[in-house]
């Protein structure tokens, strides 16, 4: 595994503990929106742009969602 896909499974990884532990604290959708821009950028750094800009919007979404919880 080289390692633009380690960092694309950590991006994807974090992602999916993020949003499962979402209704714990406000400050897993924090954390989600970061791991949302990681994985943006890790759709943009393999060339699958549509995977990041797609990525990028949820991280808008998740900060959206962070700042109406406080």
């Amino acid at each position: 595994m080289d390692a633009l896909t380690l960092f694309g499974l950590f991006a994807v990884t974090a992602m999916l503990i993020s949003y499962a532990l979402e209704d714990r604290s406000r400050w897993f959708v924090v954390l989600f929106a970061v791991s949302c821009v990681l994985g943006s950028a890790y759709g943009f750094l393999q060339g699958a742009w549509p995977f990041g800009l797609v990525e990028a919007i949820w991280a808008v979404v998740a900060l959206r969602r962070w700042q109406l919880k406080r």
